[in-house]
């Protein structure tokens, strides 16, 4: 089918003002949040769920490349286009799919693929409980679906990384047929067409519910995050025990719906701010956290004094913006300035990064955001722990904390103080980004890793080899450090090699026995390790969904003969797979 046909067809679809063929029009589609660009023949963006098969239909017929997007907030580029393809490419964006469904009393829930985290939290606070991520990903509108699809992580210690066998998704057969897969454990009917317009009009009844059907979530992290001597990492994208069929499929299906669990509100917590200059009293610390208390912390985020200071100054905007506003508005600020972003870089009389500059203009000028125990702190010690635990065991951790940092290494929080800190957390992840926007002529690049350490390493904070610490401007380090998971971006120098820089850091990783990505998956960004590799081939046997992840072929069957034998196992026969054979 020629472009014109299909376009035609498509509008005919979802209409004219949702299927975007103009190159401006589609630039925020086609560009990642912090990586990734690439061409496509048109960005759609259907009503509903019947509108989304009916597209994807007549796009798979007419042997296009499909790349399914939600939020778009990935760091790794992997949800938008990324080089060149043997084939055109059309993106499809889940952004008007946000409807999410309420099941078993608050328990469990099923998002649509544009649902989010956001969302989903203003749903299931009124009911005490809470999804898999609380802050972070879901203050800047991430989607519930695109962390299952990247088997993403989180700063909650109990909760792992985000998991489900139970999903709606469509897959193109090694036979090329497009099918829809019904694995929700819940009965809905017998033709695509009945079962997602029952999901559109929100008809789920509780009769059609099955229980027993797979797991929802991770439930068996809480028990491997607290084996501080195992000599591999709790938790990372390309480990086995996380992928299954939608659950760290990374666009290689196309998912239509997820069941996943909800969590209890934990209830009176308190939150310690902690200072050392000792990584080994660190270290000591967090396995006695994990192992000696009677009850799992909520969380422990880490910031290392350097990511500190250029949060202080590049990510206060972000903080205030927040303490001020709240988070209701912030994916819509995200979302605007990516589009403002999208218009001003077709200006090209017009500065790079204009956005940028403008908004760090404006922060420069905001009062101090944050409160002076922790400013004090930041003068006094080198590494800074944020750890937040069930009022339940704030007594033995006060007497925890006094054993491993001495009595003046912490300081419970007030209201504020707590509030203050996690902020500040959350907006070192930008902080980066922002630093580099603003002095291009200082920085070539920010290199960003996302690492998983082995849960026995004490030896855990990084030392770089004379060569390598010479080409860096700055060194940001925080993460999630009960999980052993830290996000380690640098900004390097002008004119490094950002690519030997790159494959230097990863063998010094390697021997380190850690794994990478931990939480952010692979994207265009990372080589997926082998078994993710045959995930997404098992999946995708014909390579239409998003090739090239991972740095995967590109090509039309992976470059090959269709390897059939690859083609994953089926679920039991009890599950019900409804075909379409047109």
């Amino acid at each position: 089918m020629r472009r014109e046909e299909l376009i035609a067809e498509v509008k005919a679809i979802v209409g004219a003002s949702h299927c975007l063929v103009d190159t401006r029009q589609t630039e925020r589609f086609r560009k990642g949040f912090r990586a990734g660009e690439g061409e496509a023949a048109m960005v759609v963006i259907p009503a509903n769920l019947v509108e989304m098969w009916a597209v994807l239909k007549l796009v798979i017929a007419a042997d296009r490349i499909v790349i399914m997007q939600a939020a778009n907030t990935g760091l790794t580029g992997g949800s938008t286009p990324y080089g060149s393809y043997d084939r055109e490419v059309v993106i499809i964006s889940t952004l008007r799919l946000d409807r999410i469904h309420i099941i078993d009393d608050g328990r469990q829930i099923v998002s649509q693929p544009g649902g989010t985290l956001f969302n989903l939290e203003a749903l299931l606070k009124p009911l005490g409980r809470q999804p898999h991520s609380v802050i972070g990903s879901s203050c800047i509108g991430a989607s519930i679906v695109g962390g299952v699809c990247n088997n993403s992580g989180g700063a909650l210690v109990r909760h792992g990384p985000v998991y489900t066998e139970l999903s709606l998704y469509a897959e193109r057969t090694a036979s090329g047929e497009l099918r829809l897969v019904n694995h929700l454990g819940i009965d809905l009917g017998e033709t695509p067409e009945d079962i997602l317009g029952r999901l559109d009009r929100g008809d789920i009844d509780t009769s059609s519910v099955r229980h027993g059907a797979g797991r929802a979530s991770d439930d068996g992290y809480a028990q491997r995050v607290r084996e501080v001597d195992a000599a591999t990492p709790a938790r990372f994208n390309a480990d086995p025990r996380g992928l299954f069929e939608t659950s760290g499929s990374a666009g290689k299906v196309a998912v239509f719906a997820v069941r996943l669990d909800t969590f209890p509100v934990v209830a009176d917590p308190r939150v310690f701010y902690i200072g050392t200059n000792d990584t080994a009293a660190l270290a000591t610390l967090r396995r006695r956290l994990l192992t000696g208390l009677s009850e799992l912390p909520i969380s422990g985020e880490y910031l290392h004094r350097d990511c500190f200071d250029i949060a202080h100054r590049y990510g206060k905007d972000v903080l205030l913006m927040i303490h001020w506003l709240g988070t209701a508005r912030l994916p819509l600020f995200f979302a605007a300035k990516g589009s403002i972003d999208a218009w001003l870089n077709n200006r090209r009389f017009l500065p790079r990064n204009l956005t940028d500059k403008v908004l760090q203009t404006v922060a420069n000028l905001l009062p101090e955001a944050l409160p002076k125990r922790m400013l004090d702190f930041r003068r006094r010690f080198e590494h800074h722990l944020i750890l937040n635990v069930p009022g339940a065991i704030a007594r033995e951790t006060q007497a925890l904390l006094s054993e491993t940092v001495g009595v003046d290494g912490w300081f419970a929080c007030d209201p504020d103080e707590a509030k203050k800190a996690m902020l500040h957390r959350f907006a070192a992840a930008g902080a980066a980004v922002r630093y580099g926007a603003v002095k291009p002529g200082e920085v070539e690049d920010i290199l960003a890793l996302d690492i998983a350490l082995r849960r026995d390493d004490r030896d855990w904070f990084e030392k770089l080899p004379p060569d390598v610490e010479a080409q860096i401007d700055r060194k940001l380090y925080y993460g999630h450090f009960l999980c052993h998971v830290l996000h380690q971006d640098y900004a390097l120098k002008k004119g490094a090699d950002v690519a030997s820089i790159k494959a230097r850091m990863l063998e010094i990783l390697d021997e380190r026995g850690a794994e990478y990505p931990a939480e952010h998956n692979v994207g265009h960004i990372y080589r997926a390790k082998p078994s993710l590799a045959q995930h997404y081939r098992s999946l995708d046997p014909t390579n239409s969904f998003n090739p090239g992840v991972g740095k995967t072929s590109r090509e039309r069957h992976y470059g090959g003969a269709c390897d059939c034998d690859n083609a994953r196992p089926r679920k039991a026969e009890e599950v019900i797979d409804v075909v379409a054979n047109d």
